[in-house]
């Protein structure tokens, strides 16, 4: 096992600590598709008893990132997809709710979100490209007042925090998808619910296909194959 992982302090949720810590690794690409993970090398790695490492790799099998390997051990799951199109589908379906009852309340998207976006395409770091699209989406979740929109998207997030982490390290578009939040942005602040749907519809079919186009490369490149 080749991932850097930080060692953890012993704190009652631990077994949380070690699920972040793992999961960052695996949208990261520190732990990649198909590798295979101990309990013992995990627990080594973060200085940590098994028993929170079982527990965080129950929850990872659980949520689909991780699967039994062949013989001792479990793997990383592959990236798939078409998974990734059937997330997308659901997360645009929840975003659009979130931007229609937003733009209700007229809501102004805090402009250092988009700044810090800016920043973030144009640097190197992954995950903060990640975690500021993220910030963006959240802040839709919570400005529509609704707390089971946030809480229904966290799960579809996670799998695409993964595919993002996977892709975003060659994208040369990073910067415009912050033009098309913007945009949004402008449309919830002016009350104007339908062009905000029409918007955040048209920003995640085409995250959704631009994500699909790069996987592929990915996966193609993995396996040896040609585009």
């Amino acid at each position: 096992m080749t991932a850097h992982l930080v060692k953890l302090e012993t704190a009652p949720d631990l077994v949380d600590q070690v699920y972040r810590s793992l999961l960052d690794a695996i949208c990261e690409g520190s732990l990649a598709p198909g590798q295979r993970i101990t309990q013992e090398d995990i627990a080594e790695q973060l200085a940590v008893s098994r028993q929170p490492v079982l527990q965080a790799l129950r929850l990872l099998k659980k949520d689909g990132f991780v699967l039994d390997a062949p013989g001792r051990g479990l793997l990383v799951a592959p990236l798939d997809a078409a998974w990734t199109a059937s997330v997308y589908q659901v997360r645009g379906a929840l975003d659009a709710l979130a931007v229609r009852l937003a733009a209700g309340y007229r809501y102004r998207v805090d402009p250092k979100l988009i700044e810090q976006g800016r920043k973030a395409a144009r640097g190197r770091n992954v995950k903060a490209m990640i975690d500021a699209d993220m910030a963006f989406h959240n802040a839709l979740y919570a400005a529509s007042r609704n707390p089971l929109l946030e809480q229904s998207a966290q799960q579809h997030w996670r799998h695409l925090r993964r595919v993002m982490g996977a892709v975003l390290q060659s994208s040369r578009q990073r910067e415009s998808v912050w033009d098309e939040h913007e945009a949004i942005a402008r449309a919830i602040a002016a009350g104007d619910a339908q062009r905000a749907v029409q918007l955040i519809d048209h920003h995640s079919q085409q995250a959704s296909d631009d994500l699909a186009q790069r996987l592929s490369r990915v996966l193609n490149t993995t396996t040896g194959d040609t585009p």
